[in-house]
């Protein structure tokens, strides 16, 4: 089969094509012809920065190709989506049956890897904060392929006020297409009044920004893997919470709770409420283009890698 891997770290010009032997699913795993991977700012940023080369994971969605032991909620030629934390930019990718999910009938590979994983990060973020009817929400890197969907969910779960952050203006149009009150940019001298709920995805110099952006009482969530440092004074002025989310915690520890966002969300698609949207979709050869557009954020939605 063909998977991209890289030897050493450094940009998207480090990823390569190989030749590699097909795996074979362990106990409680499933194997996946892949049909479409989706790629997110976690992976590129270990490309980036990994003292050591590490797999290429991400969302993956395609057929069921064979079956390890212990697994009998799915069958060969099931179509499945769910997150790979082995080689996931491959022609056959394995799940760990924890992490999967079906994708139902009517709908593409690419329909999955843009909603799915993105979406249940949206959607379990804002669950975390508990947000309330008529609160406000900001958040940030909000045209992103998690942003785009947390704007939606956000004024499906009642917010009075929705305020998009972006690094780059020219994304305003989009983020107000999809429901944005507000638009700000990270070197905006003020983002406003302060928000409720603020979910964060890029941490790292942004992150005490993000702090002072929530009002007296609110909640942050923190779901980025950038890192970054919050004073303890900055939450007791105010009576600020910090609430960390990780969506692997949730479908290997809370497995209903897991299914129930999926089936969400899918419902929320089916009936027009809740819009993924693709910014591109490259051929898994084009590996570095993708993971350009994701690095230099171009991306208006998901990027999304395609197998033949």
């Amino acid at each position: 089969m063909r998977r991209i891997r890289y030897e050493h770290s450094g940009g998207p010009e480090v990823l390569f094509e190989e030749d590699a032997p097909v795996p074979t699913p362990g106990p409680g795993e499933l194997l996946v012809r892949v049909e479409a991977v989706g790629v997110t700012l976690p992976v590129v940023r270990k490309v980036r920065g990994s003292r050591e080369p590490v797999p290429l994971g991400g969302e993956v969605a395609g057929e069921v190709a064979a079956l390890g032991e212990g697994v009998d909620a799915y069958a060969v030629g099931d179509r499945v989506t769910g997150l790979c934390f082995g080689h996931g930019y491959a022609e056959y990718a394995v799940l760990n049956r924890a992490m999967a999910s079906a994708v139902p009938a009517g709908a593409t590979a690419r329909d999955a890897v843009a909603l799915v994983r993105s979406g249940v990060v949206a959607l379990g973020a804002l669950e975390s904060a508990r947000p309330g009817k008529g609160e406000s929400v900001l958040v940030t890197a909000a045209a992103s392929g998690v942003g785009h969907l947390a704007l939606q969910l956000a004024r499906l779960r009642g917010a009075a006020r929705v305020v998009a952050a972006v690094g780059d203006p020219a994304k305003a149009d989009f983020v107000r297409s999809l429901g944005a009150d507000e638009v700000v940019t990270y070197t905006d001298e003020s983002w406003g009044e302060p928000c409720d709920i603020v979910l964060d995805a890029v941490g790292g110099d942004l992150l005490p920004r993000a702090v002072r952006a929530v009002a007296p009482g609110g909640r942050l969530v923190a779901y980025s893997s950038g890192g970054g440092t919050i004073e303890a004074y900055d939450l007791l002025v105010g009576g600020k919470s910090v609430i960390g989310f990780q969506v692997a915690h949730i479908a290997r520890n809370h497995p209903a709770r897991y299914a129930g966002w999926i089936a969400a969300l899918w419902a929320l698609r089916g009936e027009g409420s809740l819009r993924p949207a693709v910014h591109a979709a490259f051929p898994l050869a084009d590996a570095a283009l993708a993971h350009a557009a994701v690095e230099n954020r171009l991306n208006r939605g998901k990027v999304v890698l395609t197998v033949p």
